[in-house]
């Protein structure tokens, strides 16, 4: 289980919110503003050596903010939030190691292929990380864009994930329910991801203390790489960002 970090964008200043918060025009809850820019952060995991954690562009107004930390690190991170076929590979160009995409693929709530396929043969499957961040409905879980706000069409299961696995190196997948609230994870989500995914998953959501991460290393088989957000040191919690490190360097 590798641990991957991240820097999440909002307003230009790295931040952490409650993903089911974001909504247009409005201030998301937030869980801490860092007074460190993002390449500070950068050099941070740099210097770990934490391979492919994520910056993710929570709006507008974070470009420049997100080649910052691209620059203190390149081909070290990922870069997502309003990634397209059309800018994807001047996000790559500018030190993304992958991007990662979400809205984009979706049309009215279903995979548009034909913008899947231009995207694939703009950065080739190993420079595309797949967004499946998805919030339950009806008992099953929903992959969900535009700031987490709308529901697809497209459930998270053992069909889904073998037919997106084609276009993609791997998956980024918050449990969007469960994220920045600091009240447990989403164990039936990481469950899932571990028997039916054939590719690298990486799960967000929830994550607390050693015990959680216990709990994910056993629900994940090992397989499920892990980002921990507002729980850190780092970023305002009490769960020491070195310990995580070393726990899961040596799991």
């Amino acid at each position: 289980m590798k641990f991957r970090p991240c820097i999440d964008l909002h307003n230009g200043k790295v931040k952490q919110i409650v993903g089911g918060s974001l909504a247009e025009g409005q201030e998301p809850e937030t869980n801490f503003v860092s007074e460190h820019p993002p390449a500070w952060f950068a050099k941070l995991y740099k210097k770990d050596w934490l391979t492919g954690g994520h910056v993710i562009k929570l709006g507008t107004g974070n470009d420049d903010a997100a080649r910052e930390a691209l620059a203190a690190w390149p081909n070290g991170l990922q870069v997502g939030g309003g990634i397209t076929a059309e800018n994807a590979f001047q996000w790559l160009d500018a030190g993304a190691a992958q991007v990662i995409v979400t809205s984009y693929i979706f049309q009215n709530g279903q995979i548009d292929a034909d913008r899947l396929s231009k995207l694939v043969a703009e950065t080739g499957r190993n420079r595309l990380v797949l967004d499946l961040s998805c919030r339950k409905k009806d008992g099953q879980y929903h992959v969900v864009t535009d700031r987490w706000q709308t529901f697809t069409e497209t459930v998270v299961n053992a069909d889904s994930l073998r037919q997106l696995a084609d276009s993609c190196c791997e998956f980024l997948v918050h449990g969007v329910d469960v994220e920045g609230k600091q009240q447990g994870m989403d164990e039936e989500l990481i469950e899932l991801l571990a028997e039916h995914s054939p590719i690298p998953c990486v799960y967000a959501g929830g994550v607390r203390n050693f015990q959680d991460l216990e709990k994910l290393n056993t629900a994940g088989q090992g397989k499920i790489d892990v980002t921990v957000g507002s729980a850190l040191d780092i970023f305002g919690g009490a769960l020491p960002y070195r310990d995580v490190v070393e726990y899961c360097q040596s799991n």
